[in-house]
């Protein structure tokens, strides 16, 4: 792996394009979704640079919705990101605004559990504890099976990163919910959620 951009810079590069609270929620999300399952899958020592390859994923949203991981190399290179990141960070838009396939297992990461991580964060608002530290995989299952709620997070999506990660979908969801648990109280207290 090459030298790659440290983190408070690759923070500071995403907040320089991203200045909505909910964008840079799901970036700290991610970021602490793609650290998790490095330890899991036996890249702990890369943990840091898949949590760069989460925190970055989404850095052309908020300018260029129409343009997603079409104009993020532009913006990466220019904030000097290695080109293992940006095609990374591009392959989890495969089959949607890039023919850019995610190939490492931490591509294959990226693009499960960035459209799961949406849906698992508005069914924890739909909990009396607004918290998935108390989630369990079954209430999960049933918001998931209801085509309605959270509309915009791709089910098809979901399903081929769990295929393309050669897991259950139960299997990613419950890992997920766990990641995700991982790092709430964290990203909570950075947003200034916990008063």
């Amino acid at each position: 792996m090459s030298e790659y951009i440290k983190r408070d810079d690759a923070f500071e590069l995403f907040k320089k394009h991203n200045k909505d609270p909910f964008h840079i929620q799901h970036a700290l999300t991610v970021e602490g979704i793609m650290k998790w399952y490095a330890g899991e899958l036996g890249y702990s020592d890369e943990a840091e640079y898949w949590g760069i390859v989460g925190l970055l994923h989404d850095i052309d949203f908020e300018e260029y919705p129409e343009e997603h991981c079409i104009k993020a190399p532009e913006l990466l290179r220019a904030g000097g990101v290695s080109e293992d990141i940006i095609h990374a960070v591009c392959s989890h838009a495969y089959g949607i605004t890039v023919d850019i396939k995610p190939e490492h297992e931490m591509e294959k990461v990226l693009f499960a559990v960035d459209e799961l991580s949406g849906l698992i964060g508005a069914a924890a608002l739909m909990r009396p504890s607004k918290s998935v530290q108390d989630m369990e995989l079954k209430s999960l299952k049933k918001k998931y099976k209801s085509k309605a709620f959270a509309a915009g997070c791709s089910r098809d999506i979901i399903e081929q990163g769990a295929e393309m990660m050669g897991v259950e979908l139960d299997k990613l969801l419950e890992d997920t919910i766990m990641a995700m648990r991982s790092c709430e109280e964290d990203i909570n207290n950075y947003m200034g959620l916990n008063q």
